[in-house]
């Protein structure tokens, strides 16, 4: 059921989030400023994007909010779990992304968020030492004291929906074994017999979160929800998922600068990428196992772009490398270098630089934003599974790969999914193609 139109959003939208570090309290205190009119959600589509509906003499350029039932940002209620037990304004304070100017304001509401200990194993992160962390039997009383936070959460703060979203730390690479994440009953089976090497602690979250009817958002790298099991539990729960990793900073670049070598049909000899940056995020990428969960979704943003196989005397044998680089003194201040080697008429090489100072968080906060609310109005619109309209917010877009589905990685395509799932869910024709 996927053209139907959304439901209205009735009532508050609980917004539980697995982490409370930097981009989570830039993501709150910003939501909570902009409800003061005291700051802009400047880099939100939801707030700021205008969309065609309609051909012709019926055409408008509309608001999100004014094509779709959305809920707005007086509505949210956030909630959190974290290792570390410091509050939002703690961790806000802690994150050093905001100046204090841009705290102080909310203060009071962001101590009022207090983390739930966290579903924590150690051997998934190991740079991270907190003490806020649940004492669990197996992994399946894990997952159902996840569900009793959910439940509680509801319950306290009188929400009628809740979306649960992944914002901590890239877990060890956890690859996809179809024995154990083939289906939904091996999944639960796998839990219950606390099979710790195939049952990352974030796919207890996203299984609780399923479980109660809350969509769930990938937000890092992390193989989740990225498997046939939970694609399928989604789809029978009706819930929607979205998947994986925060398209923020270099990889943004590289969907939307990819596109420009392939449309002017240049040639690519290879593509370096490198990144530093100091934030908690760089310290767990630090390990090498954390940081090939990572590589494995930067390095396939490229590939589904510029395709060997479409063009081989343009992209046959390019280079492609990602480096991340943990480099305290930039802390959330992370800076990408992409050095591409092209070539032109006749062979000739040329180069291009991009050198992008960003601030993860910042780019991150508003990306955060945009997924819970239009995975809220997808729930309510019917939609469940893999939401591949959410594409252009994510790194690795999911895909179905056992049925050699290719992942849509240019940006422009990405934003003609999102304006037609828009469309369809306020009611609207889907009526831009994908060429």
């Amino acid at each position: 059921m996927e053209n139907k139109k959304a439901q209205p959003a009735n009532g508050k939208l609980g917004v539980l989030v697995v982490g409370l570090g930097a981009v989570t309290s830039t993501f709150m205190t910003g939501v909570l400023m902009a409800r003061k009119g005291l700051t802009k959600p400047v880099g939100s589509m939801t707030q700021y994007d205008k969309i065609r509906v309609g051909e012709g003499e019926n055409k408008k350029y509309l608001k999100y909010k004014d094509i779709i039932p959305m809920a707005s940002l007086d509505d949210i209620v956030f909630g959190a779990w974290d290792v570390y037990p410091e509050n939002a304004f703690e961790s806000a304070v802690n994150a050093e992304v905001l100046k204090a100017k841009d705290i102080l304001p909310v203060k009071e509401e962001l101590e009022a968020i207090k983390p739930m200990k966290a579903a924590f194993d150690k051997n998934y992160a190991k740079r991270l030492d907190g003490d806020n962390v649940k004492k669990v039997k197996d992994r399946w009383d894990m997952t159902e004291q996840i569900r009793e936070d959910i439940r509680n959460f509801k319950k306290e703060t009188g929400v009628e929906r809740v979306v649960v979203l992944w914002a901590a730390s890239t877990e060890v690479y956890v690859p996809v074994d179809d024995k154990v994440h083939g289906s939904i009953a091996a999944l639960e089976a796998a839990m219950k017999a606390d099979d710790k090497e195939h049952i990352a602690p974030s796919m207890c979250y996203a299984y609780a979160a399923i479980a109660e009817g809350c969509p769930f958002i990938m937000g890092a790298p992390n193989t989740t929800v990225d498997f046939p099991a939970m694609w399928e539990f989604s789809e029978k729960m009706g819930v929607p998922i979205a998947g994986k990793d925060f398209k923020t900073g270099q990889t943004l670049v590289k969907s939307g600068f990819a596109p420009i070598i392939g449309t002017r049909c240049l040639g690519l000899a290879g593509w370096f990428s490198t990144n530093i940056l100091g934030n908690r995020d760089g310290l767990v990428l630090d390990e090498p196992a954390n940081f090939r969960t990572k590589e494995v979704s930067k390095l396939s943003t490229l590939e589904s772009i510029l395709v060997p196989e479409e063009q081989p005397d343009l992209y046959q044998d390019y280079y492609h490398k990602v480096r991340i680089n943990y480099y305290p003194p930039r802390n959330d201040n992370k800076e990408g270098w992409d050095n591409i080697d092209i070539f032109g008429w006749m062979g000739y090489p040329m180069q291009i630089k991009i050198n992008f100072l960003c601030r993860d968080s910042i780019l991150a906060a508003p990306l955060c934003l945009d997924l819970v609310l239009l995975s809220d109005v997808a729930q309510r619109a019917g939609r469940s599974g893999i939401q591949r309209f959410l594409s252009f917010f994510l790194k690795s877009p999911m895909h179905d790969y056992t049925k050699d589905e290719v992942p849509v990685n240019n940006l422009f395509q990405q934003y003609v999914m999102l304006k037609n799932a828009i469309r369809e869910m306020g009611g609207y024709k889907a009526d831009e193609l994908i060429d």
